[in-house]
């Protein structure tokens, strides 16, 4: 059996795509051959499309969009009911065109998809943080399944950016009682905190519209949360590593639903069942569209590589800037690239680059050069 598991080659073929060009081209060489393919993800736009590749049903949902307008979104539920929520696909970034302005937008939509999944009995739910226009610490989602953040007078604040300084109070016991049976998991790969210099704010909020200005009043209004929400529920989780993930909604989703942050790729390739089909193949084939020493510590071919067991490991790549394979568990590298070439060339040539790298794997393997 062979298990493909790669990637996507950013700017060019998504993970699924990548995982059909592979399959063919084994499928050329030995019709017969059991291929299973995992596409990764790692929290980002496609989770969910990759997730479902092997089975699960994507519901489409009327929410409220980052700027409070009506809006659909999509999340999946596969096989074993488990949920699969895009943040970006409520509260994302292209939603918002020449619009986008942190301190108006909110993850209200984020919380209603998560509702809808509730709705339908789900007890596991995993939630991508990545591509968000936000930076409303999650008040916006938590507000959605019942939260209420208050200002001075006993008011609702606004559930974005603005809001967040005029907190004085967050009253909990409407939330959505089932969030006490569910398990949470946000896929993260940001490590930044909610506040500070290396916050959500400062980091993320200038390629969401914001100014210096807008900058300082939103790190300001995370700051306030974090105290208040301190006082509330007795714990600080605004230094957490990928607290400040998706504009704070990694804090708001810790704070008030009780998630739990995870690295994104890994997460993925568990929920799917790649472990399992990994240490029962013959080869399994990772990659991604430039690899480099990082890429073979912690990056997704890295994971895949530590989860294959004794399975011999090979990985196609647009390009290599490996150095140092020491240490790592895949034994090979095919490279597709033939040298300098205009992108658009790249663009246009790539799928049959990497149909003749995955051909020249499939050779090698069935004449034992693997």
């Amino acid at each position: 059996m062979i298990v493909i598991a790669p990637d996507s080659y950013k700017g060019t073929m998504s993970a699924t795509e990548v995982c059909d060009i592979i399959k063919k081209e084994f499928l050329k060489l030995n019709t017969l051959e059991k291929v299973k393919c995992f596409p990764i993800a790692d929290g980002g736009e496609g989770t969910v499309d990759a997730m479902l590749f092997n089975g699960g049903e994507k519901f489409i949902v009327k929410i409220k969009g980052p700027l409070f307008d009506e809006a659909e979104a999509f999340y999946g539920i596969l096989p074993d009911n488990t949920a699969v929520i895009e943040m970006a696909a409520a509260s994302g970034l292209p939603m918002v065109g020449a619009k986008k302005n942190p301190l108006l937008t909110t993850t209200y939509g984020t919380g209603q998809l998560i509702r809808d999944a509730l709705d339908k009995g789900c007890k596991k739910i995993l939630i991508g943080l990545g591509g968000s226009a936000t930076n409303d610490g999650g008040i916006g989602c938590a507000a959605a399944l019942g939260a209420k953040f208050l200002d001075s007078d006993g008011n609702s604040v606004q559930l974005n950016g603005s809001g967040l300084a005029k907190i004085t109070d967050i009253n909990l016991t409407k939330l959505d009682k089932r969030l006490a049976n569910v398990e949470i998991e946000a896929l993260c790969d940001v490590v930044s905190p909610l506040y500070g210099e290396n916050g959500a704010a400062y980091v993320f909020a200038p390629q969401k519209g914001a100014d210096r200005s807008t900058v300082k009043i939103l790190d300001d209004g995370l700051k306030n949360l974090a105290e208040v929400t301190k006082n509330i529920i007795d714990k600080d989780n605004s230094q957490i590593e990928g607290a400040g993930a998706a504009g704070g909604l990694g804090f708001g989703l810790i704070s008030f639903l009780g998630a739990r942050l995870v690295k994104g790729a890994p997460a993925v390739l568990k929920a799917t069942g790649f472990e399992n089909a990994a240490k029962n193949a013959d080869l399994v084939i990772t990659g991604e569209g430039c690899m480099d020493n990082q890429s073979l510590l912690g990056k997704a071919p890295a994971e895949v590589a530590s989860l294959s067991g004794d399975t011999p490991v090979v990985a196609i790549v647009g390009m290599s800037r490996v150095t140092d394979m020491s240490g790592s568990n895949i034994r090979r590298i095919y490279v597709t690239d033939h040298g300098q070439r205009p992108f658009e060339q790249i663009l246009k040539e790539c799928r049959n680059d990497l149909a003749a790298a995955a051909n020249r794997v499939a050779y090698d393997f069935y004449n034992g050069m693997i």
